[in-house]
């Protein structure tokens, strides 16, 4: 049988983790949180969903069992921020094969630091849509069920062309799973919405949709969104339709950014959706800013071009992190008259 680890089983990690076990897949949790994985131990991960709660019992492990672990897997699933892609990999380097597959279920392009430390051939890309939170140790809050989540999973080299159906099979528990042919690509559109609703959204300290009702707020998150798709743009990647969405507008970097924006608030966000940046900061943590907003920053500045929207994003949420600003409603008049101000 496959073993499969998930490294970061966090609120997205967990459920993910749990759809697999719940279908008799051998799966571990490797897990940073000492309490959630105590609580795991003593009685399961329980996934709380709109319509049914499913507790499942799981092996899990602290980081510091790690070095107790004598098998190998062949899967194994990346579930903690993008920031933390580089140490998550290197712990978990001396459990692979010479043929395990490394999949990264996180947001920005941690591709690549995980082809640093693993190798490009041992790493898969992915992408990731579904809505969830964790606020207590064993317990996941999954607003969108595995029939209304959505994944796409690719190479980033010929060594791993034709294994993504390994990933696709487990990965088809916890949602619908398309296999991409420019994973790349495919990561930059996720990226694209992110830059839109993530970290503008929490500097005003609102669910995701609250926060895209407040006039003004809608067409700054766009334009956020608008300048990452350039930025996929001049990085060298192509519009592509992800979410299994039809009738794309590639040809319109603008109006396609927009498309997959009103995707996300209508088909994946609920009214209580938080995301995971404001989910961050009110645990105290810091967020992925600098692996989206930032990437979108430094993509354009390389091209000669400028992302004002984007660098307004980060300098406030740099200042939220710093202690200097709190993350309130208060704050839009700073995002609406920022960019007039540049």
């Amino acid at each position: 049988m496959t073993k499969i680890a998930v490294v970061g089983t966090g609120a997205n990690g967990a459920g993910i983790g749990a759809d697999m076990a719940r279908h008799g897949l051998d799966v571990t949790f490797i897990e940073q949180w000492p309490a959630h994985v105590e609580a795991i131990r003593e009685r399961g991960i329980e996934v709380r969903m709109p319509d049914r709660t499913e507790i499942t019992p799981v092996k899990a492990h602290h980081l510091c069992d790690v070095a107790t672990i004598r098998e190998k897997f062949d899967l194994v699933f990346v579930g903690v921020k993008a920031y933390d892609t580089r140490w998550a990999c290197e712990l978990v380097k001396p459990l692979l094969h010479d043929d395990s597959l490394v999949i990264g279920l996180q947001n920005g392009m941690s591709i690549d630091d995980m082809a640093d430390v693993v190798g490009a051939g041992r790493t898969i890309g992915a992408v990731i849509e579904l809505a969830s939170n964790m606020w207590e140790p064993g317990i996941t809050n999954r607003q969108n069920p595995p029939e209304e989540s959505w994944f796409a999973v690719g190479s980033i080299s010929p060594e791993t062309e034709g294994r993504e159906e390994e990933v696709a099979a487990a990965l088809r528990h916890a949602g619908t799973v398309e296999i991409s042919d420019d994973i790349r690509s495919s990561k930059w559109m996720k990226l694209i919405v992110n830059a839109a609703e993530l970290v503008p959204s929490a500097l005003l300290n609102l669910e995701l949709n609250t926060a895209a009702e407040v006039p003004g707020m809608y067409d700054f998150m766009l334009a956020c969104g608008t300048e990452a798709a350039r930025a996929a743009l001049a990085d060298g990647n192509r519009l592509r339709p992800i979410f299994g969405m039809e009738g794309a507008r590639l040809d319109e970097p603008d109006a396609f950014a927009e498309q997959l924006f009103e995707i996300v608030l209508t088909r994946f966000s609920l009214p209580d959706t938080k995301t995971t940046s404001l989910q961050d900061w009110l645990k105290g943590r810091r967020s992925e800013v600098a692996e989206i907003n930032g990437l979108v920053v430094d993509v354009l500045e390389r091209a000669g071009q400028d992302a004002p929207f984007n660098r307004l994003v980060v300098d406030l949420a740099r200042q939220v992190e710093a202690g200097e600003l709190p993350a309130d409603p208060a704050n839009l008049d700073l995002l609406l008259s920022g960019v007039v101000a540049r």
